[in-house]
């Protein structure tokens, strides 16, 4: 006897559960029970789970039977004729979809010749196990399964032509690579995706060699003569937004030019650049605290005399200006209205992004890197025929990763490129190396991909063959401008009087537990001492009861508020010391400081 569960709900028993999961299997075939119906038998404890459940990844597999596939040439041929649907093949129980579950009852065939008695299933391409990204990389199956997981998140990253009305949208954070272009190496989901109208890359000349200890860990060295002509050359747009909000009492925001009595203004420099209905100009060059919308908004707190006096209500300034280490162009701007009918304004910010040292680049097989050099094309190695490479790749970045696409990518590229041809690197399904060998050597280059280079800056040749050819590089979205940081003195926090958090609002750069410990390995007390006082502060505290005393400033005496006329002492503290001093007292704690003298 076998028990059933019904998504998971035990429903019964049945005499052969074997028997039972196949008559479900065939019965859904012929269409008798829903196609949405996957059944599970196993083995070990004989037990069959049918599942109907919504929210179940299934994917569709091609129903072998005696070692033959159902769908035949004729179903191809009636397909492409428009004769058939796919709907129609899956009525048909030519092709169904299985689940996690049910798979495991399956022998599923990679190709139809590989087809034998036991199969039960045929892939319909080997491409489907696939997602939509993964199967760009080309060669995929070639490399290690964590490196083809890696290429994939890295497309997802990369600058391209993400849409091609992007002059007119108004996204947030976006970048537009200027020369995008179509892989020469290319998989099948290239031409299914329309790959080639929004292209996220572009054919780079890359030689796998070590250059002055540039190309360390993982790093890549450009060429500058690369970077002029325009490689990797983007632009970064961002929105700025600003709405005349309504308030109770029917006051409202104003998009103006701040007048000076305006609480909160800033300076007339950094209003230079509004126009009279207080926006900026189109294509006005801007950069750090300039104001790009003005704007003013009534009182925040309106007290219960406020409305009978007969003074002018003072606004507050409460402008769109450039955040701290911000620059770029105005590139368009944009007036409207919002569902509430409230005047919207939207100014887009264009920037334009060179590739330089610390930016990010990545081909499609997760051998991603940043920029550790930028060499004057002179400098740059070049081969015999005068060939010099846009980019030089470490080749320590290949034995650990395995990731052996990577160069067959090099070598289909190149013959792509001499050629004149797109190379298909389909995964499972790709041209062989073979091939691509035999047309590289009949091109007139070796077949090894090997080439004779010479040194840019004294002209040796050297002594060993360099590894060059053609691939497909991306450059990603995390660039240096977008994250370089630094700060002298700036805002602190009210609480705690420490540096604000965060590159946005120009934070400070915390020293942690582990930074500490290097300065005292170094034996730097007085730089450890001089980097922990960004909070420093001198309290009185009582010599008697030991707690935080009174200064007052205005008498110029000092006294505790436990023992009154007391000793009294200044010491240098940690104001968030003191703050947790003052938030023990809260829970009823007694912190009593007891003071030595350090004479």
């Amino acid at each position: 006897m076998s028990d059933v569960y019904l998504s998971g709900k035990f429903v019964g028993t049945v005499e052969d559960g074997e028997a039972f999961a196949s008559s479900i299997k065939e019965e859904r075939r012929r269409g008798v029970v829903s196609e949405n119906v996957n059944v599970y038998y196993r083995h070990d404890t004989g037990e069959v789970y049918v599942e109907a459940a919504k929210g179940r990844l299934r994917r569709p597999l091609i129903v072998v039977r005696e070692g033959r596939p159902l769908l035949t040439p004729e179903h191809i041929d009636k397909l492409r004729s428009n004769e058939l649907r796919w709907s129609d093949l899956v009525r048909q129980g030519v092709i169904e979809c299985l689940d996690a579950a049910e798979e495991e009852n399956a022998l599923v065939a990679f190709f139809e010749e590989e087809l034998s008695p036991d199969n039960t299933h045929l892939e319909i391409t080997p491409l489907s196990m696939f997602g939509l990204v993964t199967s760009l990389v080309p060669y995929a199956n070639f490399n290690s399964a964590q490196k083809v997981n890696t290429g994939s998140k890295n497309q997802k990253q990369a600058l391209g032509f993400y849409a091609s009305n992007y002059l007119i949208r108004m996204d947030m954070d976006v970048n537009i690579l200027h020369n995008s272009q179509m892989p020469v190496v290319k998989s099948m989901m290239h031409d299914i995706s329309e790959y080639d109208k929004h292209p996220a890359g572009q054919n780079l000349v890359v030689a796998v060699m070590s250059y002055k200890g540039y190309n360390m860990e993982d790093a890549i060295i450009i060429n500058r003569g690369s970077i002029e002509r325009g490689m990797g050359r983007g632009s970064y747009y961002r929105p700025m937004i600003a709405e005349e909000l309504r308030y109770s009492g029917g006051l409202v925001d104003e998009v103006c030019i701040p007048a000076k009595d305006v609480k909160g203004y800033k300076s007339e420099r950094d209003y230079r650049f509004l126009e009279d209905d207080g926006i900026i100009y189109p294509e006005a060059q801007v950069s750090e605290s300039d104001v790009v919308i003005g704007k003013t908004s009534p009182p925040r707190f309106l007290s219960s005399m406020e409305q009978y006096s007969l003074s002018a209500e003072t606004r507050r300034e409460s402008s769109v200006g450039m955040k701290h280490g911000e620059e770029g162009i105005v590139d368009f701007v944009l007036i409207t209205e919002n569902n509430e009918g409230n005047k919207l304004v939207q100014v887009k910010i264009r920037d334009q992004r060179i590739p330089e040292v610390g930016d990010k680049f990545s081909s499609r097989h997760g051998q991603k890197g940043v920029v550790g050099l930028i060499v004057p094309e002179a400098d740059m190695p070049f081969t015999a025929c005068g060939m010099v490479p846009d980019i030089i790749f470490s080749p320590h970045s290949i034995p650990t990763r395995m990731t052996m696409a990577h160069l067959i990518e090099l070598i289909a590229g190149k013959t792509g490129a001499l050629a004149g041809r797109f190379v298909d690197g389909t995964v499972f399904d790709s041209e062989p190396e073979e091939k691509l060998r035999k047309e590289l050597l009949a091109l007139g280059f070796r077949d090894n991909g090997l080439e004779t280079m010479y040194d840019g800056e004294t002209g040796e040749q050297f002594e060993v063959g360099i590894f060059i050819g053609d691939m497909y590089y991306l450059r990603l979205k995390h660039m240096v401008a977008n994250k370089i940081h630094s700060r002298a003195r700036g805002p602190i926090q009210l609480l705690t009087r420490q540096p604000t958090e965060g590159r946005a609002k120009e934070g400070g750069l915390r020293l942690g537990e582990m930074e500490k410990d290097t300065f005292v390995a170094h034996g730097a007390a007085m730089l450890l001492k001089e980097r922990f006082d960004s909070d420093r502060t001198i309290v009185p505290v009582c010599e008697s009861c030991g707690m935080v005393a009174i200064y007052d400033e205005y008498k110029r005496r000092s006294y505790c508020q436990v023992c009154g006329e007391s000793p009294i002492s200044f010491i240098e503290l940690s104001y968030a010391f003191k703050l947790i001093l003052d938030e023990f007292k809260s829970l009823v704690l007694y912190p009593q400081l007891k003071l030595k003298t350090k004479y």
